[in-house]
């Protein structure tokens, strides 16, 4: 049997589950042995900086259609059931685990107990079995390290089983293919099955932790980066993805608290994870310096390829899939915060790259507000050109992270309203998005002018400046702001015809209402006062 030095592989444990572990177990190995392992079983080579690159396989990405949660009495009235939540009853679930198990038992397997949640009065532990190195490697990046003391008593709350090479059969086990992701809030068990994609471990633990954390410790779990000033200052961002949310909580001026999932209690904001999960589609040293410096030996590179004859990474390159990866432990980034604890948050940004040019590059919302745009997590993107298609196109992903929300969205939203009001807290929109126009005629808001719009938020420059309220949407957009021109502060100053923003403006509001339609028997008549007015 194969484990690290003083430490011994949960064997009674795994056969209690029923796995039959006559095969070598490796418990806890550590980064070095997991990516020597990779590299002489032919799964993974070393990029120029040392850093392990991988293939996931067929699958690059989630698979939101074959993610399923168990429908029992834990959670049949509790759960929102939807295009996201799709149910499963539980004998298919145990008939996949037995399957599972059974697929798993005598094979070289690799075993790693870490946990969930920075914050000590909410930690759950887990313990992952996968059967490869290169996974068990992303669960000790992405995951919180236990120490030596730690593991001497350690008992798993949750499993996650995960095994690529293990395939469903559709018509018995009532998948929708072959690979599936399947939670039981009953059992405790996440099984990953026919997909590689690291990613599905991080986001069944986050999909866990948004029905546990709400419904039994009343906090609010939240998809957004947070970081910390020198005084003790948290500030959280949300946004979905191309809006800038890595860019902009990434300031050297601020500790990190995390990048992607946080849980805000009554005094504190914390990191889920004690990792990050980068995108790496056209990284730069300039542009992302802490992320590109991050892949070096332990960091994990997902789908990426070299360029031709070199092992150096081609950041650019979309050939295998334009979701290319890196995890890496948060200690990899230089000003992260350790333990990923801030204070409750000040300032809360809404981040939007609103390829319209509607929005105001800044502005102040009401807690009413505030709980409508959570509820709405709208961004405009620039769809591709392969087609081409130029124009931008809206998307909606409720409280900025919907295939992860079992709860109904107005839940999490209504936690949040109370926890604004309760604390005082600032709630801005930021547009990273277009100005002067749409996608083809406006420009692209400067960088360093939503920076200068962030830090003004951040320092309280603009408590005491005069606003206008937006004619549709109602946000409060400030008049002025230190380092940006005020001419951009007003979207519709910047049209050239000013008649063509409004209706273009009344066309974004109805999107937003008709978006809402699915929402509005499940929140409030304060949010549902905050829709835009057409």
């Amino acid at each position: 049997m194969s484990v690290n030095i003083m430490l011994e592989a949960p064997v009674g444990a795994l056969a209690e589950l029923g796995l039959q572990t006559n095969g070598t177990i490796h418990y806890q190995l550590n980064p070095a042995e997991l990516t020597e392992q990779t590299v002489k079983r032919n799964e993974g080579v070393l990029n120029d900086t040392g850093a392990l690159v991988i293939k996931t396989g067929k699958f690059t990405g989630r698979s939101p259609k074959d993610k399923f949660t168990v429908k029992d009495e834990l959670t049949a009235d509790t759960v929102h059931w939807n295009n996201f939540n799709i149910p499963m009853e539980e004998k298919y679930f145990l008939q996949l685990k037995d399957k599972m198990i059974s697929y798993l038992s005598g094979k070289e397997l690799w075993v790693r107990d870490c946990f969930a949640c920075a914050d000590d009065n909410y930690r759950l532990s887990l313990r992952v079995i996968n059967e490869n190195p290169w996974s068990n490697l992303f669960c000790y990046n992405m995951f919180i390290r236990p120490n030596e003391k730690q593991l001497e008593d350690f008992k798993p709350h949750w499993h996650i089983i995960q095994a690529p090479g293990f395939k469903a059969n559709p018509a018995e086990d009532m998948t929708a293919s072959e690979n599936f992701a399947v939670l039981s809030f009953k059992h405790k068990t996440i099984l990953i099955g026919g997909t590689g994609y690291t990613g599905e471990m991080k986001k069944g633990i986050f999909t866990m932790l948004n029905f546990v954390l709400p419904t039994r410790a009343n906090v609010l779990s939240m998809h957004c980066s947070a970081n910390m000033g020198k005084d003790g200052d948290t500030a959280i961002f949300f946004g979905l993805s191309g809006t800038g949310k890595t860019t902009l909580s990434a300031d050297p001026n601020r500790m990190l608290i995390g990048d992607d999932e946080h849980g805000w209690t009554g005094d504190a904001v914390f990191n889920f994870e004690g990792g990050c999960y980068a995108k790496t589609i056209d990284l730069s040293e300039e542009k992302e310096p802490e992320i590109y410096h991050a892949i070096r030996p332990g960091a994990l590179v997902e789908n990426v390829t070299f360029y031709p004859g070199t092992n150096k990474i081609d950041f650019s390159s979309k050939e295998i899939t334009e979701n290319t990866r890196v995890s890496y432990p948060l200690s990899f980034i230089s000003n992260a915060l350790e333990p990923s604890i801030g204070k409750t948050p000040k300032n809360i940004f809404f981040l939007t790259a609103d390829a319209y040019g509607i929005l105001p590059p800044v502005s102040k919302l009401t807690a009413g507000q505030a709980m409508y745009q959570f509820i709405s997590g709208y961004t405009a993107k620039v769809a591709g050109t392969e087609a081409g298609v130029t124009e931008p196109k809206s998307t909606f992903s409720a409280c900025f992270g919907a295939p992860f929300l079992p709860l109904h969205p107005g839940k999490y939203a209504e936690m949040l309203g109370k926890k604004m009001k309760e604390h005082n807290v600032n709630v801005w929109m930021i547009n990273t998005g277009w100005s002067g126009g749409p996608y083809g005629i406006g420009q692209r808001m400067k960088l360093p002018y939503t920076r200068a719009m962030i830090t003004a938020a951040l320092e309280g420059k603009l408590d005491h400046v005069s606003y206008e309220a937006h004619p549709v949407f109602g946000m409060m957009m400030p008049t002025e702001c230190p380092g940006v021109p005020s001419e951009v502060l007003n979207p519709r100053n910047t049209w050239a015809d000013k008649d063509q923003y409004d209706i273009k403006a009344k066309q974004l509001a109805k999107e937003f209402i008709t978006n809402f339609e699915k929402y509005a028997s499940g929140v409030t008549d304060e949010i549902l006062a905050a829709a835009p007015k057409i």
